[in-house]
């Protein structure tokens, strides 16, 4: 893999992580579309640490917040899950936040564990190919659909201050799902938080920090992974480009998006996810690839 190659890789990983478009989906069909040498899943998951870098760097007042409001979220968890978005003042809505990103991450957590190596057999590997491209493109048409509708019908009312426990457990089992290549783990969190009335800039916002902790996990193994396997033919230029440009698209893909959905829909996104399924299925069924 060359550093251009890896430099798209990484600009790829930043953009889709945060755009509700899939971004395995897209690390998996770019290199197939121009007939790439597959990167490797470790590779993949290490571009995962450019976008936490992004989370950190946009987010950081947040995540600082969160820090300082530890010891009250140690004290006092059971009054404050049972507060929900009832909160008086900024540390108490920012001990909250922080147990409700905890309770959140626990579905991918778990699904991760037990399912996580065989999906990554099934879309990784060479005896499936042409099936996992397919069922991508299925999956990630099917999901624009549920975002569309989710968008289309939501009246986006309540603000992140006003999320509670449900609406974490709702979140963190929708983002379980978006371990399957296609559905977009910022799409189906930010449609789990729409259907419930969430305005779609703090469904975003919440949809981001919520995946914090999973992309760090995937970004650290998949780094170990490369350096146990002596970086699995991946040079060091090859990694910092890519972790780079990850870190560089992921920060302007959040500051877009979020200013982006306090004014407009989601339905660009669901007509680039239609339009690019499509394409795929066509580019099957007619030999091209």
């Amino acid at each position: 893999m060359s550093v251009i190659q890896a430099i798209v890789l990484g600009v790829v990983q930043g953009l889709t992580e945060f755009l509700p478009i899939s971004s395995s989906g897209h690390l998996i069909l770019v290199p197939w579309l121009f007939d790439w040498d597959e990167p490797g899943l470790s590779f993949d998951a290490a571009l995962h640490l450019g976008t936490l870098v992004a989370v950190f760097a946009y987010f950081w007042r947040d995540l600082l917040r969160m820090l300082f409001a530890g010891p009250v979220a140690l004290r006092e968890p059971g009054a404050l899950l049972r507060a929900d978005g009832d909160m008086t003042t900024e540390r108490d809505r920012s001990a909250l936040l922080a147990w409700l990103l905890v309770i959140g991450s626990v579905p991918g957590g778990i699904v991760g564990l037990i399912a996580q190596d065989r999906i990554d057999g099934f879309f990784h590997g060479d005896d499936h190919k042409t099936r996992s491209i397919a069922l991508i493109a299925i999956v990630m048409m099917l999901f624009a659909l549920l975002l569309w509708a989710a968008d289309h019908y939501a009246k986006h009312r309540r603000g992140i201050a006003e999320l509670g426990v449900m609406d974490a457990i709702v979140v963190g089992v929708a983002q379980a799902l978006a371990l399957f290549p296609g559905v977009s783990r910022s799409g189906v969190t930010l449609t789990a938080g729409l259907f419930p009335e969430i305005k779609r800039a703090d469904a975003a916002r919440f949809s981001f920090l919520l995946g914090t902790p999973l992309v760090l996990l995937a970004g650290s193994k998949g780094l170990y992974d490369l350096m146990s396997d002596g970086a699995g033919g991946i040079g060091s230029a090859q990694l910092v480009a890519g972790v780079l440009a990850s870190a560089i698209s992921g920060f302007a893909a959040i500051s877009i998006l979020l200013r982006y959905l306090q004014r407009s829909s989601t339905l660009v996104f669901v007509v680039y996810r239609l339009i690019l399924g499509v394409g795929i299925l066509l580019t099957l069924a007619t030999g091209i690839r």
